[in-house]
């Protein structure tokens, strides 16, 4: 057994991850919050992400856009890990060999990766946009964002079809 098996193994067999694992309340309730948790996350991104493409909202700079809804998207982002954590923990084993949950933390990491590199280059300059309109790098990264971010969904709903006991 690998070191990360093994790590998976202790988590999951703690008394809190079984007994979220096993109960009919908790589990469902857990899991609810996160998905909604992932709706208002990537939902305020992808009004972000419409915005610098110029589908939406073209008559408001986009700074103003991503100011109003950034608090939201860390507000979701940090329920997400508050509730994916102990998803995590009560199926550790079993997400451990879940291809589509590997793909889900992949893109996850891809997607933070996009974010930081938007934020650290392009959007540095945002606030000289107005006049010329949204450069060509800013919308290149909006849409990657949601290809991502699309992608991260639909890879956590695979988990379930790729479920193994």
């Amino acid at each position: 057994m690998t070191i990360l098996q093994t790590f998976c193994q202790w988590i999951y067999d703690w008394p809190f991850s079984t007994a979220l694992r096993e109960s009919d309340d908790a589990f469902p309730f857990v899991e609810t919050a996160h998905v909604l948790a992932i709706g208002l996350a990537a939902g305020s991104i992808v009004i972000v992400d419409l915005r610098l493409i110029g589908l939406i909202f073209r008559k408001e700079p986009a700074t103003r856009i991503v100011e109003a809804l950034l608090p939201w998207t860390w507000r979701g982002f940090a329920l997400m890990l508050v509730t994916g954590l102990p998803l995590f923990a009560a199926e550790a084993v079993d997400l451990y060999k879940n291809p589509a949950f590997r793909l889900k933390l992949v893109l996850l990491g891809l997607a933070g990766l996009n974010a930081l590199a938007f934020h650290v280059t392009t959007y540095r300059r945002a606030r000289a946009w107005a006049p010329a309109g949204v450069p060509f790098a800013a919308r290149a990264f909006a849409g990657m964002s949601i290809f991502l971010w699309s992608a991260v969904i639909v890879s956590g709903r695979l988990i379930a079809v790729f479920h193994v006991h």
